[in-house]
């Protein structure tokens, strides 16, 4: 017997806060300065999602360091003004408190950065834990801070449920042995997700509403 769903587990930057427009203007900006002309936007989706180690790794192995510390201070200064919550976010996620469910923040963000996200959100208090990139030493895909998450929320992977938009989420949902349901508002497209087999596919956040009662999305 399927067990109900007792906690849900929440990918941060493109599922919960819009931070697309942030995220690629960064890159713009930090690679527009480095390698101007070559990189469009249909070039950067690809690093929404990754960390910033990874994309950059890949763009200049050399320099890595230098271009997160430039992206990083743009980024941040640019933070609030670029993001702000998907439709219906913080609404749905107090009705989600309310009806008893456990929540967790997983995320490849540094925790400050989660942090100062969750502050445009109306959502104070609902978060039961945050699992950022200073809790783990691997990130997703790999199952680390799935895991960790569950162990800190005291539940089973199999009362669980992990949110993105990413295959990241999916993927790693998949390893740590909990449900995956991808976000169709993804940056990468609903089509790019479905090719991962995630559990389920929400077309808004509220559709939790009904799936965490047992019904179907």
């Amino acid at each position: 017997m399927v067990k109900p769903i007792t906690a849900l587990l929440f990918d941060f930057d493109g599922t919960l806060l819009d931070t697309n427009e942030l995220i690629i203007q960064t890159f713009q900006y930090v690679l527009g300065t480095h390698y101007p002309g070559k990189y469009e936007r249909i070039d950067i989706l690809p690093f929404l999602g990754p960390t910033l180690h990874e994309s950059f790794s890949s763009v200049d192995p050399e320099n890595t360091e230098e271009l997160i510390e430039e992206y990083r201070a743009w980024n941040k200064s640019m933070h609030d003004e670029l993001s702000s919550e998907f439709d219906g976010v913080s609404e749905t996620l107090r009705l989600l408190k309310t009806a008893g469910m456990k929540m967790a923040i997983v995320s490849t963000k540094r925790n400050e950065m989660v942090m100062k996200g969750l502050g445009l959100l109306d959502a104070e208090g609902v978060f039961d834990e945050i699992i950022g990139m200073d809790d783990v030493t691997k990130t997703k895909p790999d199952p680390e801070p799935i895991l960790l998450a569950l162990e800190r929320l005291g539940v089973s992977a199999d009362e669980a449920l992990m949110i993105g938009d990413n295959y990241h989420d999916i993927v790693g949902g998949q390893n740590a042995g909990v449900r995956t349901a991808g976000v169709a508002w993804s940056a990468k497209g609903e089509a790019f997700l479905q090719t991962f087999n995630p559990d389920y596919m929400l077309q808004h956040i509220s559709d939790l509403l009904q799936l965490v009662k047992g019904e179907t999305v």
